[in-house]
């Protein structure tokens, strides 16, 4: 709708995770280095922690975008309390069989799987997205598959994705085995004050928009309002466009995002601030 007239090429604050626009803010950028460190060290288990909207997924698809044809990836998203075994899933993700076979067949084809990739020069990657869901009982089950090695080497590299929660699940005393085999953990913060308006700037640029169209103020309000978490400030950015270019505004001022903020807590369905 406002593209064109705020002349960019493509909509600069979509929700959906697009590496191309990701901004690596210092915390952002640290993360990157050591999920890059965890794989070319063949590091066991690395947990990704964040608030929803940080960035992490995003993060994630960048790194895993970056790979070559001798890293084998994996992706388990939809994760759930219920799944105390993981294999089945897992063997999905690789696009392994798994049907008709009971629980020791399909660990044997995985761990066959695991040397086939690993006699062929290839490294074998599985991430976990939205991991605060596990069970412990699937964790359990992870660390087990683990414990595939060859001589020296580890097989499977897993990567945990996921809100705090994950953070404290994995402190829980059923998992004090489990947490001695994480080699990286880190956890992504909401972006400070001064990085929600090189945040902005970032992703308009990378949508085609050269020129200043934020004021100062503004940035102000929307940094406050969604208190530095992303995805938030994409959404009350995608808003605040589309009610300037319905009031013809050339610049983004604090008039602009102080309505839409009045807006959304007097009809908005939740009625309230972005939290």
């Amino acid at each position: 709708m406002y593209e064109a007239y705020y002349g960019l090429k493509e909509k600069p604050f979509s929700i959906q995770p697009d590496p191309d626009f990701l901004f690596m803010s210092k915390r952002h950028r640290l993360a990157y280095t050591m999920l890059e460190y965890a794989i070319q060290n063949h590091v066991g288990f690395s947990v990704i922690c964040g608030e929803i909207g940080s960035g992490k997924t995003t993060l994630v698809r960048k790194l895993l975008a970056a790979l070559d044809g001798s890293v084998t990836v994996g992706l388990v998203y939809n994760t759930h309390a219920e799944m105390a075994d993981l294999l089945e899933w897992i063997m999905l993700a690789f696009g392994q069989p798994y049907q008709a076979a009971t629980k020791v067949e399909r660990y044997d084809r995985f761990q066959q799987f695991l040397l086939n990739e690993y006699a062929a020069r290839r490294r074998v990657v599985l991430v976990v997205d939205e991991a605060q869901n596990l069970s412990p009982a699937a964790l359990e089950s992870l660390r087990m598959l683990s414990n595939i090695n060859a001589d020296k080497d580890q097989l499977l590299q897993v990567i945990l994705v996921g809100q705090p929660q994950l953070k404290e699940l994995l402190n829980r005393p059923e998992l004090h085995q489990f947490a001695q085999r994480v080699g990286v953990d880190f956890y992504i913060p909401p972006l400070g004050a001064p990085e929600v308006g090189l945040y902005i700037r970032h992703r308009l640029k990378v949508a085609g928009r050269q020129q200043e169209l934020f004021s100062e103020g503004a940035i102000g309000m929307i940094a406050e309002a969604s208190k530095g978490v992303p995805r938030t400030i994409n959404i009350l950015c995608d808003m605040v466009l589309v009610y300037g270019y319905s009031a013809e505004a050339s610049i983004i001022g604090t008039d602009l995002v102080d309505e839409v903020l009045q807006d959304r807590r007097d009809y908005g369905i939740l009625r309230s601030e972005p939290a």
